[in-house]
């Protein structure tokens, strides 16, 4: 597999009236076409911040990000940021819309994700009507609808209840799966990382650097968590973020 995507030596710092802050320390990785990487950390590590610099949307202070081959991001937030006001289907196609690509072909790709992933009796619907993973999944519809290459997952579920939560990062990482997608996800979420990811990377508290890299070598049939070696990897990388503390 080729590289999608390759970040080198990358350094994120803010002046502040006591000085500069130091938040990204020294980052390098790089993530193949089609891989599943998150990177974990300790709550305000810096994590959004690395997540941003990819997209763009931040600059970093030193240090550079190369996304391969033009391949476009898709962004994913921790909440699913539905409008009440527009249904379900209408929401899904609003990126496409605000890139003033809202095509017919756009809209037929649209309606096929929503029947492939179980919600086309519900585009009529409006969000309120959808329970919480299914708000997700529309989420993830609206971020797959521009077709991005690659997918930023920002804690994508963990504004849902832990029931709910376990349900759909199974359902959501099958489905990236499925349409092939390159995805980076950030999270503080251990058992969540291990159960999609190809590697996870664990950050260190701020100035964040890459602390380990953990290859995540366990099938994904029928389920991660119910492998012995899913504790292993659980309790290596706990102990790595306990460490930071």
């Amino acid at each position: 597999m080729k590289n999608a995507v390759e970040l080198k030596n990358i350094n994120f710092s803010f002046n502040t009236p006591c000085g500069e802050h130091f938040v990204l320390k020294d980052i390098s990785f790089s993530v193949k076409e089609g891989e599943f990487i998150s990177v974990a950390g300790p709550s305000g590590c810096g994590k959004s911040t690395l997540l941003s610099i990819i997209s763009g949307l931040l600059k970093s202070s030193e240090g550079s990000v190369k996304i391969y081959d033009g391949f476009k991001c898709g962004y994913m937030l921790q909440k699913d940021y539905l409008f009440e006001w527009r249904n379900i289907f209408s929401n899904a196609c609003l990126g496409a819309e605000i890139n003033g690509n809202i095509t017919e072909e756009t809209k037929q790709y649209a309606l096929s994700l929503f029947e492939k992933y179980g919600l086309k009796d519900y585009i009529n619907s409006r969000p309120s009507a959808l329970s919480g993973g299914m708000r997700q999944r529309v989420a993830l519809i609206r971020t797959l609808v521009p077709k991005p290459d690659i997918l930023l997952l920002d804690e994508p579920f963990s504004a849902l209840d832990y029931q709910t939560r376990l349900e759909v990062c199974d359902e959501i990482s099958q489905i990236i799966k499925n349409e092939g997608k390159t995805a980076i996800m950030v999270t503080h979420d251990i058992s969540e990382a291990i159960s999609v990811s190809d590697r996870v990377f664990v950050l260190s508290k701020i100035p964040a650097i890459i602390k380990s890299e953990h290859i995540i070598d366990i099938s994904h049939s029928p389920s991660r968590r119910d492998d012995p070696r899913f504790r292993e990897y659980f309790n290596a990388i706990w102990k790595e973020l306990k460490d930071n503390e």
